[in-house]
């Protein structure tokens, strides 16, 4: 393909959304105050290493993954590989999460899941036909279970429950018997158990009981939830303004450029600002829907699918506790959380798309 066809082809539209959203998330990180500023110098790095990911990915030809299983199952295993190793690292906060290079840190589950999109993919675009059979469904849960119960251990119960809502998103999106999903849903809950039991440390199971009332430990594990959602509250309609987020900026509000990012932005915005993020996102999952589907591959049109949840689980579950809705998890909100792992993983599934796009 030359350059010129290329270009014509490429998808602006799904990128400049993908821009706008970024500057969101890197207007509202500025206005946070100082002290956030080696985070938003990173950041906007990590977005123009994102950018020219996504240009290159984009010269790839997405087929690889549809015509042989190969890619798809070497990305997968190195993801894996890549989880164990993060097991024997040096943990953060008692979560060994990360893999460091110097002053580098990457976050293999980011790239799980990721790589868990392409497999699965791959898995039922193959067996498409006879899907509904008990052995397919058992074989793709497997699949997605390896890396769920790995970054259980490290312990990070959010992004376990990602990888659950990519496999059962993708399992309705190519039919399922009600009784296998009776099963799935059974199951789930047996795991959740488990995982309370064995995996789970004792400030994970404070945080899950505190949601439901943050006052009960008001200094302790509510302390977030409620400065989350004073933050919330005080924006407003309008919002504050911007760099005018007081619980933000005076570091009243703990984690604000990471798990609530989506708090101090609606305390410089308000609800109108939020409504427009929501609006951007509507448009970024309907353009990738729409590329998806515009190949006419059942690969293309499970990978879209498969990504879509991966994002829009993300937004749920980060919105749903900065509202205190949901328990807190250390989910990122998509492009406004700051993190180098997270934003290269989007950016490469972009990538994958634009490819897709390109090729349709």
């Amino acid at each position: 393909m030359n350059l010129s066809l290329f270009l014509r082809k490429f998808d602006w539209r799904l990128f400049f959304i993908f821009l706008a959203i970024s500057a969101v998330g890197l207007f509202s990180m500025a206005g946070m105050g100082p002290s956030i500023k080696p985070f938003l110098e990173k950041q906007i790095l990590f977005l123009i290493i994102g950018s020219a990911i996504i240009f290159f990915i984009s010269l790839l030809d997405y087929r690889v993954f549809k015509n042989s299983s190969l890619p798809s199952l070497a990305i997968y295993l190195t993801a894996l590989i890549l989880l164990v190793i993060s097991l024997t690292s040096s943990s953060v906060r008692g979560i060994n999460a990360w893999i460091s290079f110097g002053s580098i840190r990457l976050e293999p589950s980011e790239f799980a899941k990721l790589s868990v999109v392409i497999l699965l993919a791959k898995y039922f675009s193959q067996k498409h036909a006879e899907i509904y059979r008990i052995h397919h469904v058992v074989a793709s849960g497997i699949y997605t279970l390896i890396p769920a119960l790995l970054v259980l251990k490290q312990p990070d119960l959010g992004s376990a429950f990602i990888f659950f809502a990519i496999w059962l998103s993708m399992l309705l999106a190519v039919g399922i018997k009600r009784k296998h999903l009776m099963i799935i849903l059974l199951s789930a809950v047996l795991v959740a158990s488990v995982a309370w039991l064995v995996f789970l440390q004792p400030y994970q199971k404070n945080r899950i009981s505190s949601f439901l009332n943050p006052y009960l430990d008001s200094k302790g594990e509510g302390y977030s939830v409620i400065q989350a959602k004073t933050a919330i509250g005080s924006g407003m309609i309008w919002g504050n303004g911007y760099g005018q987020g007081t619980q933000s900026r005076f570091g009243f509000l703990p984690e604000a450029h990471t798990d609530f990012a989506f708090a101090a932005y609606g305390e410089q915005f308000g609800f109108a600002g939020i409504s427009v993020l929501f609006a951007l996102f509507f448009l970024f999952l309907l353009r990738i829907g729409k590329i998806g589907f515009g190949a006419k591959n059942n690969f293309a049109k499970l990978f879209s699918i498969g990504f879509v949840a991966f994002i829009f689980s993300h937004v749920v579950i980060n919105a749903g506790m900065n509202l205190g809705l949901m328990p807190i998890t250390g989910i990122p909100f998509p492009f406004l959380s700051y993190g180098g792992s997270f934003l290269i993983s989007l950016s490469l599934g972009i990538g994958l798309l634009e490819s897709i796009k390109a090729r349709s």
